[in-house]
């Protein structure tokens, strides 16, 4: 009886640590963080009620998708993975899940959320994850020890579940892609201030590996601070856009620009004081950053067909 409930409990405890493996492979965090951009733009689309069916579809799908992109930069990045402090202990750099298997993985969890995009909602959507997925796999990826314009390429892939969400939502009328486009700016131009921050405070470990992401092949530089301020400067106009084309009203407009400015001020500061500290103050606003602006076009959208 006993060796049959240690039995039971060992086999427990093995389930337990693969299903945390398996959320590890996806980056479950960052995955998330893709999905909550990809579903408040549906939520933007307009005419576009809260059904909570199709925003739980929506969700899983693009897990899934994110996923499986996260799976397949784990298997690629192994070695790269297990030489630096905060990845070594992923699943596959570990040790404890090989590369087939986050492969197979990958595979099953592209496909099964590309083609729900196309049965949920329409094949526009379901090209457009699978483009994202391709590109964030098979480009970005093998393109970080070579090229600091492996960010700029990533910027897509990292931008476009805003327009995934965005068409997804118009599953029950004709597409129009203008509102997509803007939520697309939006969020592409926010990633080079956050990734350059993040690349900053950990200069050390990416250089070990070969990383290549900072705009500079010297490190943290004035350059790459000023390239911060350009593009968060750059945010601005864009951060207008959603007002413009009637998208959204008033007030989520001067909360945008807010907080573009609070952007601006942080990378401004990053330049003037060229340590860790800033850059780590330049990371976490763009994590609070995102949130907020895109909660408020919500608060405020405008039911307005583009």
């Amino acid at each position: 009886m006993a060796k049959t409930i240690n039995t039971s409990a060992s086999l427990s405890f093995a389930i337990v640590a693969k299903v945390k493996d398996y959320f590890q492979l996806m980056k479950f965090t960052l995955s998330f963080t893709v999905v909550f951009s990809c579903v408040i733009c549906f939520l933007l689309a307009p005419d576009n009620g809260y059904n909570l069916k199709m925003i739980l579809l929506l969700f899983i799908a693009g897990m899934l998708v994110a996923g499986s992109a996260n799976a397949i930069n784990q298997a690629v990045e192994k070695d790269t993975d297990a030489q630096m402090k905060r990845t070594k202990m992923r699943p596959v750099a570990d040790g404890r899940m090989s590369q087939r298997e986050a492969y197979i993985f990958a595979l099953i969890a592209g496909v099964i959320g590309v083609l729900m995009m196309w049965y949920f909602f329409n094949l526009s959507s379901a090209l457009v994850s699978a483009f994202s997925l391709f590109i964030y796999a098979y480009i970005y990826t093998p393109l970080k020890t070579i090229n600091s314009v492996a960010v700029l390429i990533g910027g897509f892939p990292g931008a476009l579940p805003c327009l995934i969400g965005w068409l997804a939502g118009f599953y029950n009328q004709p597409i129009s892609w203008t509102g997509g486009w803007i939520l697309f700016g939006i969020q592409f131009l926010w990633q080079f201030p956050h990734f350059w921050a993040i690349a900053w405070v950990a200069h050390s470990d990416y250089t070990k590996v070969g990383f290549k992401l900072l705009p500079s092949d010297k490190g943290p530089t004035k350059f790459t601070a000023l390239q911060a301020i350009m593009y968060s400067v750059l945010m601005i106009p864009v951060g207008i856009l959603p007002y413009y084309f009637g998208m959204t009203g008033q007030v989520s407009m001067w909360i945008v620009i807010a907080c573009n400015l609070f952007m601006v001020f942080q990378c401004i500061r990053l330049y003037r004081e060229m340590d860790v500290k800033a850059a780590r103050r330049v990371m976490f606003s763009s994590y609070i950053y995102l949130p907020i602006v895109l909660l408020a076009l919500l608060a405020d959208k405008l039911h307005v067909a583009l």
